[in-house]
């Protein structure tokens, strides 16, 4: 078992460098990935993808640690456990950040990062239905649709943005993100479309690419201070697989870190303390967790807008039905249609907190439909001043590690979710809404304090499954950085790490998209080749 490199994990990144390391024909690849191949239609139809969150067939369903300011509550932190890794059980939103964000990112320390290194490898990436221009393509793997927006309350929800005075957007990913727009997604003739399906399976038949799935990898071999190979489970039996030039881990930004610190790559004090040898002392592994907490303001509606009807039992029949027959219909859509990207503040740089509607309302224990026309915002931060860490519970690489990820640790971000609420509360008065919007169901009238509101965000607040940052890229200088600009962890050669893990700070929106662009952009370095051409495109300010 040698392979010229092995990839650790086939999620939103795995599959790209698989498909990228192959094309040539003159690299062996190993991918190797702890869930298997999956077709089932919760996978394939994306209204069902609600369901894949409530199981652990597709889904590590990692719990968090209880958050202190979460009054010790345990959050599950969703992860995709099948070929796609996420991208196979997410919510098919397709964003790909604010320009500001890839400048941060340069600025910080990561050369070659900056918008304009990164805009090329978003269009080489995507496929776009609403159109080619300098920001997108058309000839990219990934298929991204561009939804019409039909719905009385998406329509609402941007006309009433207006007419709050905030700015439009006709594109989200394009040259204005600041604005109410429409919401793209990872989905392709009615069908979700994954990165194992845009990226592995016009890959899979090639003869120098080995897909193994179902194996569970406990450890990179180091020897000599050089990343030999792996070792990892199947069928019950350690097995191992050398590299001739490099391993990746693509494990996300919970599995990359925790196989690093099992590999003996980490705080060397933390390392220490479980009985694991030092290989390398990094102790940013691990540290650095970001995440966008969410929170949900419901509504009743005044007439029947939404999609209730569909979720009964006739309704989900015929609309299944109808999905099966023609992959059209209810079942088509992820619901998400339109968003907005607002600042929380005009003296804010840039957008910080992000709002999507759904046309339908759902009970956040149980995800069940309320049993009415209803409909639902999401305020979502998008750069919290909080962080997190991953450490590890135990030395068996079958056990999850511990993920704290301290929401409203920085008082800041309360404040800034505070203001998320006023805002879509000034946005169902307007007039677009009068019509449709009704009694506010939740928080309700009777909730306007701050304080009636922060005991809220202490028992209603969510995770938007955005986890990064806990293996960040940065200068061998600084301290606390893992990787090197190309994903190379620094003091381990042959080394790297490619995915959401590797993110200085998460993106300003959700991290699929981005995501997916890291593994382009770096498939070029682990190759040798040049970095696309820079494109130099204008960048809305307001």
């Amino acid at each position: 078992m040698e392979y010229d490199f092995i990839i650790v994990g086939a999620g939103s990144a795995g599959c790209v460098l698989a498909n990228r390391l192959s094309e040539c024909g003159k690299y062996s690849v190993l991918l190797l990935e702890a869930g298997k191949k999956d077709n089932a239609l919760t996978i394939q139809m994306p209204a069902a993808c609600l369901t894949n969150l409530t199981s652990t067939r597709h889904n590590w369903a990692f719990q968090g640690e209880p958050e202190p300011q979460l009054g010790g509550r345990v959050m599950q932190h969703d992860r995709g456990k099948v070929l796609g890794g996420s991208s196979s059980i997410n919510g098919m939103v397709f964003i790909r950040g604010h320009a500001l964000d890839y400048d941060g990112w340069a600025q910080s320390g990561c050369e070659g990062w900056s918008y304009r290194n990164v805009l090329p490898y978003f269009r080489k990436m995507e496929s776009y239905e609403g159109g080619s221009d300098e920001y997108r393509a058309l000839d990219g793997p990934m298929k991204v649709h561009r939804p019409q927006a039909e719905n009385p309350l998406a329509q609402a929800f941007v006309k009433a943005g207006k007419q709050a005075g905030h700015p439009a957007s006709q594109d989200l990913s394009g040259y204005q993100q600041e604005g109410f727009g429409v919401l793209d997604r990872s989905i392709h003739k009615g069908q979700r479309w994954s990165t194992a399906r845009a990226y592995l399976d016009p890959a899979k038949s090639r003869p120098n690419l080995n897909v193994i799935s179902g194996v569970h990898v406990q450890k990179v071999m180091v020897e000599e201070g050089r990343a030999a190979g792996v070792e990892y489970l199947a069928n019950g039996s350690s097995q191992t697989a050398r590299a001739r030039r490099e391993v990746i881990l693509s494990a996300g930004a919970v599995g990359s870190p925790h196989l690093l610190m099992l590999s003996g790559i980490g705080s060397a004090d933390h390392l220490n303390e479980m009985g694991i040898d030092l290989v390398a002392d990094l102790p940013g592994v691990g540290e650095n967790l970001n995440d966008h907490p969410d929170f949900v303001l419901k509504f009743r509606a005044l007439k029947p807008v939404s999609i209730w009807p569909e979720t009964k039992l006739v309704g989900r029949i015929k609309a299944g039905v109808q999905w099966l027959l023609t992959h059209q219909g209810t079942f088509a859509s992820n619901h998400f249609d339109v968003a907005a990207c607002l600042r929380s503040d005009p003296s804010v740089a840039y957008p910080d907190l992000q709002f999507t509607l759904s046309p339908i309302a759902v009970d956040d224990q149980t995800w069940e439909p309320l049993p009415e026309h209803a409909f639902q915002i999401h305020v979502g931060l998008m750069r919290a001043h909080s962080r997190g860490r991953i450490t590890l519970k135990s030395t068996d690489p079958t056990a999850p590690p511990s993920i704290l990820v301290n929401y409203y640790d920085d008082p800041r971000d309360r404040e800034l979710m505070l203001k998320g609420i006023r805002i879509v509360r000034n946005l169902v008065r307007q007039s677009a809404f009068e019509e449709l919007c009704g009694e506010e169901i939740f928080p309700g009238d009777s909730s306007q304090s701050d304080e009636d509101l922060n005991q809220l965000l202490t028992t209603n607040t969510a995770s938007q499954w955005h986890l990064s940052g806990t293996a960040r890229m940065g200068r061998a200088t600084d301290q606390m950085a893992v990787t090197d600009a190309n994903g190379c962890v620094h003091g381990v050669k042959a080394l790297r790490v490619v995915d959401a893990s590797i993110m200085p700070l998460v993106t300003n929106g959700n991290t699929n998209a981005p995501t997916i662009m890291i593994a382009e952009k770096l498939s070029d370095s682990i190759l040798g080749k040049a970095p696309l051409p820079e494109i130099d495109a204008p960048v809305w300010s307001g």
